[in-house]
């Protein structure tokens, strides 16, 4: 079975002020989503499922959807604040929908078979997309995932600080655990971070981070779905507390309830962090383009 693409984008409108938006950064006006569809489509993927509110879902359709729905299969769902299991209640006064773990899970009656999952603004390069899409089709154990990591030179701004999740790796090459670390700066040809007591930590550059890519099988929804129910009874009357997917992927490794391969990528992760990255993006791109690892336009 073909993986399919799960894409979280239900904050898309907030973040930008409204899909209308979003800054192109190809050569044809293409986002920076669009090049994360069309690696997954030419690495095998054959199903793309748009993780969206429904205040968003006409712009979203006409703006990105529209462009894709005729090269693969797309479909649609919906994380609303109010998608919660019986029983619980939303709390008066909380706005934002319950995070990353929990936009995932509103997918799940789309999901099928392995799929990757990804943020809608975060540009991941070629091979990820390749190395993720050859593990899912070729992986026969129902609770080993894997997630794509970078080098954490590769995911840096020289216009401030960014946060990142730093991984270590058992001996056998799958993910021990993923530490948060903020306010991470560039450091000569290594990053340097503070820890919250205050204290500098020094980084190589070669730390594998994750940056929200992970490649599943269909088991990470009945593994996730207690765990929002958990998250809900401690947490669910907070305004503003996230089910965050990559802690609650950590928790299944350390129960030992599965397995996480780490695949690193060879590409340079590029994200919009700062307004003065923008460039930045757009140069790289531009240079991918250039060298043929992209065409000129990707809708011709």
């Amino acid at each position: 079975m073909n993986p399919a693409l799960v894409v979280l984008a239900a904050g898309m409108g907030s973040r930008y002020g409204g899909l209308k938006q979003i800054d192109p950064v190809g050569p044809h006006s293409e986002i920076i989503l669009d090049y994360s569809i069309y690696d997954a489509v030419r690495a095998g993927f054959d199903k793309v499922v748009f993780v969206i509110r429904h205040d968003i879902e006409a712009a979203f359709r006409e703006a990105i959807g529209s462009k894709w729905e005729k090269r693969i299969h797309v479909e649609y769902a919906f994380q609303e604040l109010n998608a919660v299991p019986q029983n619980f209640a939303v709390p008066e006064g909380r706005v934002k929908p319950w995070g990353t773990g929990h936009a995932l899970l509103c997918a799940a009656d789309h999901i099928t078979g392995p799929f990757a999952a990804i943020n809608a603004d975060d540009f991941y390069g070629r091979s990820g997309f390749e190395l993720l899409g050859r593990a899912l089709t070729q992986n026969q154990n129902p609770n080993r995932h894997f997630m794509v990591g970078y080098p954490l030179r590769n995911t840096l701004s020289k216009f401030g600080t960014v946060s990142r999740g730093v991984c270590s790796a058992n001996g056998d090459g799958t993910l021990h655990e993923v530490i948060e670390r903020t306010k991470i700066e560039p450091d000569g040809n290594g990053a340097k971070a503070f820890a919250e007591d205050g204290t500098e930590l020094k980084f190589t550059g070669d730390e594998i981070v994750s940056m929200n890519f992970w490649g599943f099988m269909p088991s990470i929804m009945e593994q996730l779905a207690p765990k929002f129910r958990c998250f809900l009874e401690k947490r669910g009357k907070e305004l503003k507390s996230e089910f965050y997917l990559p802690a609650s992927v950590a928790e299944t490794i350390q129960e030992g309830t599965s397995t996480v391969g780490i695949l690193e990528s060879c590409d340079s992760w590029l994200g919009v962090t700062y307004r003065e990255d923008k460039p930045r993006v757009q140069e790289g791109i531009l240079k991918l383009t250039q060298s043929g690892v992209y065409p000129d336009d990707l809708f011709a």
